[in-house]
Parts: C-alpha cells; sequence; structure tokens
C-alpha cells in the first residue's frame, strides 16, 4: 500500500486534498501518472498545502457550474423517434451516448460517461435516467422514446 494525497476528487476513494492508502499499482499506473494523486512525501505535503486553497476554489467552482447545469437540466426531457417493431421493440437501442449527444444538441454539455443507464434502451415508453454532473450533483432527465411515424 503507498500513501498519496488528493489533489481532485475520485469517487469512493476521497477527496482533493485528503490523505488517502491505495495499491502501489493503482498509484503508479493511474492516480499520479493522470495528476490525480501526489505521493505523499513530506516536501509534497508542503507543497500542496500551499496548492490547497486553490483546489478548494478550482472544486467550488466545478460543484458550482454542475449545480447551474443541473438547475437548468431540471424538468428538461428529451425525445427519440425511432424505428420499432409491433410490440413496442426497437429496430437497436438507445444508449447513453444517443442521450448526451443529444442534449449536446439541445444546448447543454453533458460527456456519456455522467449518462448513467445500466442498460441501453430497447422498447417504447418514459424513462427516468440520472445524470452525475459532479459527486455531489445529480439531477434525473425524463427520456421519450416513441415509435416513427
Amino acid at each position: 500500500m503507498v500513501e498519496l494525497i488528493l489533489r481532485k476528487d475520485v469517487p469512493d476513494l476521497g477527496r482533493a486534498g485528503e490523505m488517502v492508502q491505495v495499491r502501489a499499482g493503482y498509484a503508479r499506473n493511474y492516480l499520479i501518472p493522470q495528476g490525480i494523486g501526489l505521493p505523499a512525501t513530506e516536501g509534497n505535503r508542503k507543497s500542496f498545502e500551499d496548492e490547497r486553497a486553490q483546489v478548494e476554489k478550482a472544486a467550488e467552482r466545478e460543484r458550482d457550474q454542475a449545480k447551474s447545469l443541473s438547475a437548468e437540466l431540471e424538468g428538461h426531457s428529451v425525445t427519440f423517434s425511432v424505428r420499432a417493431g409491433e410490440e413496442g421493440q426497437l429496430f437497436g437501442s438507445v444508449t447513453a451516448a444517443d442521450i448526451a449527444e443529444k442534449l449536446g444538441s439541445d444546448g447543454f454539455s453533458v460527456e456519456r460517461r455522467f449518462v448513467k443507464l445500466e442498460d441501453p434502451i430497447k422498447e417504447l415508453g418514459v424513462y427516468d435516467v440520472s445524470v452525475q454532473l459532479h459527486a455531489d450533483v445529480e439531477v434525473v432527465l425524463k427520456v421519450w422514446v416513441v415509435a416513427e411515424k
């Protein structure tokens, strides 16, 4: 196990500024190269304390942006007009990438990885789809899947 100082929030691991224990391979191959974590040496601890205020401001700014986007998305719905069979089965499916793309065309900047869709939608209907904009900010959208005329 290796002790790291997190520079960014990591779901299921910790928040920016915390000291965490992770496996050496995870630290060496992912967290450190991505700039998400620093080895918890005495020098890094001191330099991070100086940088902490900036990191906290950046995290607060990201959270505020996510909250404002969630306020805009609140009550928004997207509609997909797709080809379907007699019993409501789609010829194809509606995926998280499709939802993110549709939101992008509606003027919302949402990445595919933020759309929490367990399995692709394969039937006509109305679905509640969660969009995780930030670790603390989540909004639920209505996704309408209707038959193409």
